[in-house]
């Protein structure tokens, strides 16, 4: 437990820091910030988090955008 205790993401599912940034931006300003097709082509929750499960540098931006932005 003491290994989390710096971490802002701890306690925080992908999905929520999804739905967050996806509130706090839109659709079409998080395709801007982070250019990947599952937030400009059609974009669901759904989709995208099938996507940042997979692939690794994408999930990363994603997160950083979330603690850099204002959010949490």
């Amino acid at each position: 437990m003491q290994q989390q205790a710096n971490n802002p993401l701890h306690g925080k599912t992908l999905e929520t820091i999804l739905s967050e940034l996806v509130a706090h931006y839109g659709w079409p300003e998080l395709g801007y910030l982070i250019r990947i097709n599952c937030f400009l082509d059609n974009p669901s929750i759904k989709s995208s988090l099938t996507f940042l499960r997979k692939t690794p540098w994408a999930r990363k931006k994603v997160e950083d955008l979330y603690l850099n932005s204002k959010i949490n």
